[in-house]
């Protein structure tokens, strides 16, 4: 089974089931002497994990990251650095009675279809569980960032901004109500609504879907090339990735079909000697390299497919039947997916970061845009 890693100069590959012994990932092309420790991971472990909330899946992960290599005297050694998170409350009797059955929207029948065997506990290996690991990943590709770059000087972001179709207020867009909230949601009025219909949908034994919109400021003019390893690409592809995900755009997109030329067009003037941009429909890159602005992408994440309400499909066997969903699922997993997406961001940047400084040297453009 190819297609386990991400990334070329910062590449990590992912190992692991839901319900097997442990996940993990292996990192690499990580620079020696950057001082690295499991408590520099963990706390981007902590936003993902599940259990938080009676929002969220009540399996009870501490999701406790463990650096098996690469790491000498709390420094990098250039060498692959080795992560891993054992698993300690599976329940995998919660899925004996769909053994032979396959769920709608999940990837049962595709598993099933291709390789002739399929780990129906959780999903095995197409569980949500794997993206603990685009996390751990993630918080080792901010270190990177940090040295490079300077602690801080990249700022990745991202907060839920739309539930079962109900959207955020973007004038009332505050960062810190991100972390005053069980959504991530920088809107608190939003926050509010979006209880009372998760409950809604949870009582019913449905789902809802939901929007995240990943930023990231401080990004250097320069990253990515303008071919086929656009940035964006690489970022659509990174998010697009992600479980549940089924649409992505950058800057203004699909939104941006709908504009003039004029009101497309982000002008520029210069201030205090550097070029600024009078606005960001781009998202922050153009022609597949960034500009300096704010990196700003978004994406779609389904309703949960694991619902109580029974649903028609068919078994392994051929015959048609009804499913139910039991065990402990998300009601809305877009909730989950926010660190996700920040990780993911980190990564794509650390990866363009690295092959932009073997390639021009430096570590972007210094004089680019405001």
């Amino acid at each position: 089974m190819p297609g386990n890693a991400f990334g070329q100069a910062f590449r990590f590959t992912t190992w692991g089931e839901s319900h097997g012994p442990a996940i993990g990932c292996v990192v690499e092309g990580v620079p020696p002497l950057i001082p690295l420790a499991e408590a520099d991971i963990q706390p981007y472990l902590d936003q993902r994990k599940p259990g938080q909330s009676r929002y969220t899946t009540q399996r009870r992960e501490e999701d406790r990251v463990t650096i098996l290599s690469g790491v000498f005297e709390g420094r990098t050694t250039g060498t692959p650095i080795a992560l891993e998170i054992r698993n300690a409350d599976q329940r995998s009797k919660d899925y004996g009675e769909i053994a032979d059955k396959f769920r709608p929207g999940h990837a049962d029948v595709t598993y099933w279809g291709k390789y002739g065997i399929r780990d129906y506990r959780g999903g095995g290996r197409s569980s949500a569980r794997e993206t603990a690991m685009r996390v751990a990943a993630g918080g080792v590709a901010r270190k990177v960032l940090d040295h490079l770059l300077g602690s801080g000087a990249v700022t990745i972001r991202a907060g839920l901004v739309e539930m079962g179709g109900d959207g955020i207020d973007r004038d009332a867009w505050t960062w810190d109500e991100v972390d005053r909230n069980p959504f991530f949601c920088p809107d608190a009025e939003a926050a509010a609504r979006w209880g009372g219909l998760l409950d809604a949908a949870r009582k019913q034994g449905s789902s809802l879907g939901a929007v995240v919109e990943v930023v990231a400021e401080g990004v250097p003019l320069g990253l990515g090339e303008p071919v086929y390893d656009k940035l964006d690409a690489d970022l659509a592809k990174a998010m697009m990735s992600i479980n549940a995900v089924k649409g992505v755009e950058i800057g203004a997109g699909f939104a941006a079909a709908r504009l003039s030329g004029e009101d497309n067009a982000d002008e520029m003037r210069m201030a205090d000697g550097r070029i600024a941009f009078l606005t960001n429909c781009a998202g922050g890159v153009l022609g597949g390299i960034s500009t300096g602005q704010p990196l700003v992408v978004r994406f779609a994440v389904k309703p949960t497919s694991s619902i109580l309400t029974p649903r028609r499909t068919v078994d392994r066997f051929g015959q048609e039947t009804e499913i139910v969903t039991k065990g402990r699922h998300d009601p809305c997993v877009g909730i989950r997916a926010v660190p996700v997406g920040e990780a993911m961001m980190a990564v794509v940047l650390a990866d363009h970061l690295l092959r932009h400084r073997g390639q021009i040297g430096g570590t972007g453009g210094v004089t680019g845009p405001s």
